[in-house]
């Protein structure tokens, strides 16, 4: 199951990096319009905000399959590994999945809200459809569950044995960009 979920949270992650350079050059349009043809953009710099929080917020959940969220590995390293494993889990359903579940149904309504009025910029020249960017984070933030939700898995089948394990093919982990290749 984590496998699934991995690839499913690892294919959002790598089509959101392709906004890395989208932000990229739409920063430097705007960089370029303001200080070479001295004509600014409300709407330019709103799309590069909009831009980064997304691909920031759907980037999210691949940093935790990837394992390279920040996190304080001072003390972890010197436990076993089955420690860790507890440690992780404890953490995830204790404390992470709580906490994100709590923020998804705080920004749902903020989402819906937006939709509901159609909202936009209150700049005259900035953007429409502010609520499509305003969507963006909760379902960032599902990601991130889907991500915690899969690797909580793997400390329950390392732990417990279950759900059994189950090795996906070689070659299809690689393809798919499975964080363990």
């Amino acid at each position: 199951m984590s496998w699934h979920l991995d690839r499913l949270v690892v294919a959002v992650g790598r089509f959101a990096s392709w906004l890395w350079i989208a932000v990229l050059i739409v920063i430097l349009i705007n960089v370029f319009s303001r200080y070479v043809l001295s004509q600014g953009s409300i709407a330019l710099e709103e799309l590069s905000w909009h831009l980064f929080g997304t691909a920031t917020m759907l980037t999210l959940g691949y940093a935790v399959v990837r394992d390279d969220h920040v996190r304080v590995d001072v003390l972890k390293e010197k436990f076993s590994p089955k420690a860790q494993a507890i440690i992780e889990l404890l953490g995830i359903v204790l404390l992470a999945l709580p906490i994100i579940a709590l923020m998804i149904s705080a920004l749902v309504p903020y989402a819906w809200t937006a939709w509901t009025y159609m909202e936009h910029s209150q700049a005259p020249s900035g953007l429409p459809y502010r609520f499509i960017f305003k969507s963006m984070l909760p379902l960032g933030l599902v990601f991130v569950m889907v991500a915690l939700v899969s690797r909580a898995t793997r400390c329950t089948t390392y732990l417990f044995r279950f759900p059994r394990a189950i090795e996906p093919p070689y070659d299809d982990r690689r393809s798919v960009g499975h964080p363990n290749p």
